[in-house]
């Protein structure tokens, strides 16, 4: 099995029980959309928006921490700072019109069973799976 394999089930195992054990231990959703969300509208008050806080600190930090243990790898992300941005603004905009992103609707709403999670998760897969075709394949911008 290739190295880049074993990273990405390493990867999801990581996610998934990071969401499990949130889970278990809040009784809330693994959510990034709705735990930010909470930080910028003010819903998250007191002990919640230190909670919040402490999983983003951690979701930034561990990348820094693990560095010295991964090889150098490409990103074949877009050198265009307009398409990044965009790209960064519409996912943001799809997650609140979702009610949700990839990790609270495809890891934590799917391991649930949540018709809601697998619908929104299905829908999101198949517009990601169009963008690349009509931006890269027919209009070339990324």
């Amino acid at each position: 099995m290739e190295l880049d394999w074993i990273w990405g089930l390493v990867g999801g195992l990581l996610i998934g029980t990071g969401g499990a054990v949130y889970l278990l231990a809040n009784g809330r959703i693994m959510g990034a959309s709705g735990i930010v969300g909470g930080l910028v509208d003010g819903t998250a008050r007191g002990a919640a928006a230190y909670e919040r806080l402490a999983f983003l600190a951690g979701v930034f930090l561990l990348p820094i921490v693990l560095k010295p243990i991964y090889r150098p790898f490409e990103t074949h992300a877009s050198t265009n700072i307009a398409v990044l941005v965009a790209a960064g603004l519409l996912v943001g905009i799809g997650t609140r019109i979702a009610n949700g992103c990839t990790s609270g609707h495809g890891v934590c709403g799917m391991s649930r069973l949540s018709l809601r999670g697998i619908v929104a998760t299905v829908f999101y897969i198949l517009a990601g799976g169009l963008t690349v075709v009509l931006f890269r394949h027919m209009l070339g911008v990324i």
